[in-house]
């Protein structure tokens, strides 16, 4: 298992799934992450946008580097719940995905999730994570 706080303080090298998706974690401090996504072809669909659920789950990563942040070193977490709702299209080049926490509970956190491209919103993601 990778111990996504030592992703943070750069200790370790990211999971794979970032790096399959080659997404560059830039910050994640007190509950606010923000990640690079450079996007090539790859994620395209077949009208040459990028397909949701690549936006969807480029989202789920960063929000996971926002509740790595906070929790104690013997807590994980799981997401419950993942609802995005898609603004604009989005294509190859970079995208920026800002991620926070909006509440935090004992058991459970609320966290919000934008995508953005050429300063546009392309997405917002909303997600119930569980405290494990």
């Amino acid at each position: 298992m990778i111990d996504l706080k030592q992703v943070i303080n750069g200790a370790v090298e990211p999971p794979a799934c970032d790096q399959t998706l080659c997404i560059k974690l830039i910050s994640a401090i007190a509950g606010d992450a923000i990640c690079s996504w450079e996007i090539n072809e790859n994620f395209l669909n077949g009208h040459q946008i990028v397909m949701g659920g690549y936006i969807t789950s480029a989202a789920d990563i960063t929000m996971a580097y926002s509740m790595a942040s906070v929790l104690e070193e013997n807590q994980v977490f799981s997401t419950i719940n993942l609802q995005t709702t898609f603004l604009r299209p989005l294509h190859v080049g970079i995208a920026t995905v800002d991620s926070r926490i909006i509440k935090k509970g004992r058991k459970t956190c609320y966290v919000e999730a934008t995508v953005s491209q050429n300063e546009q919103y392309v997405a917002k993601v909303t997600s119930s994570i569980m405290i494990l």
